[in-house]
This record gives structure tokens, sequence and C-alpha cells, in this order.
């Protein structure tokens, strides 16, 4: 039998839940308002409105990674909403940090912590699990883009103009 039959849909939809949660959490604490539109930026920095689709296709890829080692690792249950818990609240501090906070400087900090914090989902949810693992490469990548920018922004901006 494979895994997505063997899914129980209350845990799919626990998991669902879980990141739309995560997702208007970060949404709320984004803020792209004028002290925002005023930072210097890389070229290379994606399009405002690129975010909220990667974003999307992120937390589902994620969620489903949840789901799959949720059931397939019934003893390692609390391990994996352990590190989902951590990550999730890792996740939204970063756009409390740098949006709300307005302080770059702190979340370039906080996202190394954040991107750690995939790398042990990841090992998590890959000790029974490799598909469940492999569906979080596209969130580990674009942390790890984001870190790049967030280093970059702060950089472009001297602490003095970031407020």
């Amino acid at each position: 039998m494979s895994a997505l039959a063997q899914v129980d849909w209350r845990t799919a939809l626990v998991a669902a839940v879980c990141a739309v949660l995560v997702a208007v959490a970060g949404g709320v604490a984004t803020r792209t308002d004028g002290w925002y539109q005023r930072l210097r930026v890389p070229a290379w920095k994606p399009p405002d409105w690129a975010f909220g689709p990667v974003w999307t296709t992120i937390f589902a890829m994620t969620a489903c990674s949840g789901v799959l080692a949720w059931t397939a690792d019934p003893a390692g249950r609390p391990l994996i909403a352990t590190v989902f818990a951590v990550n999730g609240v890792l996740n939204i501090a970063w756009s409390v940090l740098f949006f709300r906070f307005r302080r770059p400087d702190w979340a370039l900090i906080e996202v190394a912590m954040l991107w750690l914090s995939i790398l042990v989902l990841m090992l998590a949810v890959g000790r029974t699990s490799l598909t469940a693992a492999l569906l979080n490469i596209p969130y580990l990548a674009w942390v790890g883009v984001a870190s790049c920018l967030n280093l970059r922004i702060v950089q472009l901006n001297p602490r003095r103009s970031l407020a």
C-alpha cells in the first residue's frame, strides 16, 4: 500500500491548518510600508509578487512532509511535532524581526537559526521517509536565498537608516 493510501485525512487537515496558521501569522507580521519601500535592495531580489506563490508552495510541501512522517513513524511523533513547532515559530519570528521591529540585522541572525531548523526538520522526517525529507529542499533553498538577500539588505542599509 502506498504512503498516500495510508494517510489519515484528519492528520492531513491538522497539518494544513498548522501550515495556514504559520503562513497567516507571517503574513500579518509582514508590512511592505514606506520603511520597506525605502530600503536599498540588490537588483537580484525577487519581485514582491513572487513571495506569496513561493511561500504557498513551500507551506504545502512542508505540510505534506509532516503528514508523511507522522503517518510513517507513530513512535517519532513527539519529535516530529517538536521540530515542526520550532520551525514554525522561527518562520514567524523572522517576519516579526524584519518587518515589525524593522531590524534586518536581528533577522539575519534569526534566519540562520531558521535555516538550521529546516535541516533538523529534514533529518527528523528523513529517518522514516526520504520523500518527506526531500519535500523540504525548496524550503531550505528559498530560506538560503532569503538569507543572502537579508545579508545584502543589512550591508546596503547602515543601521542608522533602518529606523
